[in-house]
């Protein structure tokens, strides 16, 4: 080790993976890890979200019929009380 007074010593961390495995690394690998990261970063597109399971591209100002919605809810209300009605000892 060489310690020259123009050198600022590294501060070394240690950081535990997902495996438990535990690595000793210096705030140089950080930033180097940290800037190749954002260069590689794809742009953010609220369409891929990922909390958004069926995203679906539409034109502008188009909206979905409120009549979709109501007939699923009566098509799965109906499907839930024909199931319930093989449940035994029912009314």
């Amino acid at each position: 080790m060489s310690s020259t007074g123009s050198e600022s010593p590294s501060r070394v961390q240690h950081i535990t993976t997902k495996t438990g495995r535990i690595l000793r690394v210096t705030e140089e690998q950080i930033m180097a890890a940290q800037q190749a990261k954002a260069a590689v970063a794809p742009s953010f597109d609220p369409a891929r979200r990922a909390d958004v399971l069926f995203r679906v591209r539409r034109a502008e100002g188009h909206e979905l019929s409120s009549w979709w919605m109501i007939g699923a809810f009566l098509v799965s209300s109906g499907i839930v009380i024909a199931l319930l009605s093989w449940v035994p000892g029912g009314a």
